[in-house]
């Protein structure tokens, strides 16, 4: 009887995707464990190419410029795990990727503060029109600003802000309100037990009433089906005139169109974006209002933010890949036991 073993089985590696451009230095750490198909270059994949390197991986850390649904599914029988490098999972479909069989993960926690940064620095850049203003820096118009038609915008303190969404991030800008003497009302799914609204000094209200209260309205909600369009042109047209609408959740939240109609009418004073409908793409009439911040989708975009989210993506597949329970499972509820 030969009891030879076989080195080469036992040092095989697990084969894995990495679909976008990470640090070097973690994808340094996944060539220890894994055999790993890396995308350095960073060229987004089509469907048809996500497919194909999906079919030949066990795990696949991937990003929201990755669809993953039944199509990008439909060979990979040997796919265990699909680890998003974010918070949000709207490029998931979950009932896709459970029926699958594969555990699909995200990245929470650790972007929180730096997204509510970010959320409260589009809302000053957009309440002081620090945009408008830098454009006429560099067209070399200062000398004819005076007293009263400098760029005048809104003050913050003692105004009111609305938060759709009063989840981890949320909170977090809640935190940062109350320091600029702000006021604090609130819309969420389900609202908060009392002693964090005390903790928080922010008042349940339902969406009409914030809408039509605020100063200032910041959408940190999730994305579904059901919060397609929460604020749309009838939406829009219950805010102030004076008021300032900040998207930092997802896009498809806001409808751009009508958001763009509203600032151009001056139906709302302005608007800080950081997600658009069918983004990397703009809607083109945003692209030509001057009451408007916009930025490509990078209110987690510190270093020590990204690298952390890198990491905690990476934990989510080796833990998965070595047979146990990832800590950011998303659809928990199909791997019990």
């Amino acid at each position: 009887m030969n009891t030879t073993t076989n080195p080469a089985h036992l040092t095989r590696k697990p084969k894995i995707l990495v679909a976008r451009a990470i640090f070097p230095e973690a994808l340094a750490k996944l060539e220890e464990t894994f055999e790993v198909r890396s995308n350095q270059a960073d060229k987004v994949f089509t469907p048809q190419e996500l497919q194909n390197e999906l079919a030949t991986v066990e795990g696949a850390l991937v990003t929201g410029s990755e669809r993953i649904d039944a199509q990008a599914l439909s060979q990979a029988d040997q796919l265990k795990i699909v680890a998003n490098i974010s918070v949000g999972y709207n490029n998931f479909d979950i009932p896709a990727i459970t029926a699958a069989g594969v555990m699909a993960t995200n990245t929470p926690d650790v972007l929180t503060d730096t997204t509510a940064d970010f959320g409260f620095a589009l809302l000053m850049a957009a309440a002081r029109r620090i945009t408008e203003s830098e454009h006429w820096v560099r067209a070399g118009k200062w000398d004819q600003w005076s007293i009263v038609n400098n760029p005048l915008g809104m003050d913050l303190n003692g105004s009111t802000l609305g938060i759709i969404g009063m989840g981890r991030i949320g909170k977090g800008i809640a935190r940062r309100a109350l320091g600029c003497g702000m006021n604090v009302i609130y819309h969420n799914r389900s609202r908060l037990p009392a002693d964090e609204e005390k903790a928080y000094s922010a008042t349940y209200v339902s969406k009409e009433d914030l809408l039509r209260t605020a100063d200032h309205v910041i959408l940190v909600l999730p994305y579904t089906a059901e919060n397609h369009h929460t604020i749309g042109a009838k939406e829009l047209g219950l805010m102030k005139p004076t008021a300032i609408l900040v998207n930092i959740a997802r896009g498809g939240i806001v409808d751009d169109a009508a958001l763009a109609q509203a600032l151009q009418n001056g139906t709302i004073f302005a608007a800080g974006l950081d997600v658009f409908e069918g983004e990397p793409k703009v809607h083109p009439e945003l692209l030509k209002c001057s009451n408007i911040v916009l930025a490509p989708h990078i209110a987690s975009a510190t270093e020590k933010t990204r690298r952390a989210m890198v990491d905690l993506a990476i934990k989510n597949l080796t833990t998965a890949l070595a047979g146990n329970k990832p800590p950011s499972l998303i659809n928990a509820e199909a791997f019990k036991g």
